[in-house]
């Protein structure tokens, strides 16, 4: 349908975030609407949205999403759904709109069905790899079964097979859809996650927000097993109950499945009036916290995924010009370089105090806060990303748009 209209079109499919909640993903949109084409996007529903919604230009198919748990059982069942569900949408938005190109987002990697059928029926299939699967497998369970390692490991090499492109969110990931996905080098391209400069900088300060404390710590994310959160939280605990330090408010942003037992840790401390967790909250209030916070903090611990991942969070921080502490890990310090503090990984102790040094050194949080926002400028937003997704798209579509 596209085809014969000559306007070049493309579908997105994400599971594990809404959109435009997923930044990456909605920068994306932006730059094929910019470039002419028509973007529709399926994804799952956040609370309150309507199952189909027309935004700047783009339109988003959403179905109700379904998690009944962090054990290995329950994502079987929610990945099941999952698929049954963006199959139907995808199939609403093919017979509505039609598409020449189909972009799926992992995790997890259960698209490439959907990417052979419509290959078959003259699509292209990108596989925009935004994480490693089966690392995160091993990161969530390191003393799991082997033999769930392997079918993800299956998946992933299904995905890669399957896709006419992959795009590789860093350098380390591009290695395996060299060697595990058998790509060639054609056929893998670099888009980093770079936030947008335009909308990722400081502005005035919020000094509510602080709590009546000096000093304000943030963090923003996900909440899962293998995201550090309850490094945070022990940090938090050494920082006020045993190093005295009580005129530190910390803001802990984001939700996901421990969110649960991250509160309840928190409690276990006593750590009520120093610790706020916000769940999901909204930009406006996301940009407030980081406009007035003084230290954003990346406590992801060293696993199999996060030793070759690039952190979203690291990249805010710095746009909003916080100087991070950071366990030392390899892509971790490719991003922040000299915009973070890094502590020997996953030891909760120096990662406090660091905390407590760092706030102590405001002329070091000034110098790394305008490392950070200068690095992001002149090498990381989104607009140096920009160019290599749009000429991927130009020699997919070529001049259909």
């Amino acid at each position: 349908m596209s085809r014969r209209r000559g306007t070049g079109r493309v579908l997105i499919v994400v599971q594990n975030l809404p959109v435009p909640f997923d930044r990456r993903v909605w920068l994306e949109c932006r730059t094929l609407i910019d470039m002419g084409h028509g973007v529709s996007v399926v994804c799952p529903k956040a609370p309150g949205e309507p199952s189909v919604q027309r935004i700047d230009g783009v339109t988003i198919y959403r179905y109700r999403p379904y998690a009944p748990g962090g054990r290995p059982a329950g994502f079987v069942g929610e990945y099941a759904y999952s698929f049954i569900m963006t199959a139907w949408l995808v199939a609403k938005a093919w017979r509505r709109e039609g598409f020449d190109v189909l972009q799926a987002c992992n995790p997890p990697d259960i698209f490439w069905p959907l990417g052979i059928v419509f290959r078959a029926l003259g699509c292209r299939f990108v596989f925009d790899h935004h994480d490693l699967c089966p690392e995160l497998y091993e990161s969530r369970f390191p003393e799991g079964r082997r033999a769930p390692y392997w079918g993800l490991r299956a998946l992933e090499w299904l995905t890669f097979r399957s896709a006419n492109h992959v795009i590789s969110t860093n350098d380390s990931y591009r290695t395996i859809a060299l060697n595990r996905g058998g790509k060639k080098d054609d056929e893998v391209t670099v888009v980093r996650n770079g936030p947008n400069v335009a909308r990722a900088r400081r502005g005035p300060p919020d000094p509510s927000l602080r709590r009546d404390r000096r000093y304000l710590v943030a963090y923003l994310g996900v909440m899962g097993p293998q995201d550090g959160v309850d490094i945070v939280v022990r940090a938090a605990d050494l920082v006020v109950n045993t190093f005295g330090h009580d005129d530190v408010t910390f803001i802990l942003m984001g939700h996901g499945d421990s969110f649960d037992e991250l509160v309840a840790l928190r409690d276990r401390f006593g750590l009520g009036p120093y610790v706020e967790f916000t769940g999901r909250v909204p930009d406006d209030f996301v940009s407030a916290v980081l406009s007035t916070a003084d230290i954003g903090l990346s406590p992801d611990p060293s696993n199999p995924l996060n030793v070759l991942s690039t952190m979203n969070k690291t990249m805010e921080y710095m746009a909003y010009e916080l100087p991070v502490v950071a366990f030392d890990l390899a892509e971790t310090r490719v991003s922040a370089a000299d915009a973070a503090v890094y502590v020997e990984p996953n030891e909760v102790d120096r990662y406090a105090k660091a905390i407590v040094e760092l706030l102590l050194d405001e002329p070091a949080r000034r110098r790394m806060g305008a490392f950070g926002r200068t690095r992001i400028e002149d090498e990381l937003a989104w607009d140096h990303q920009r160019p290599r997704y749009r000429d991927l798209y130009a020699r997919l579509l070529g001049d259909r748009g």
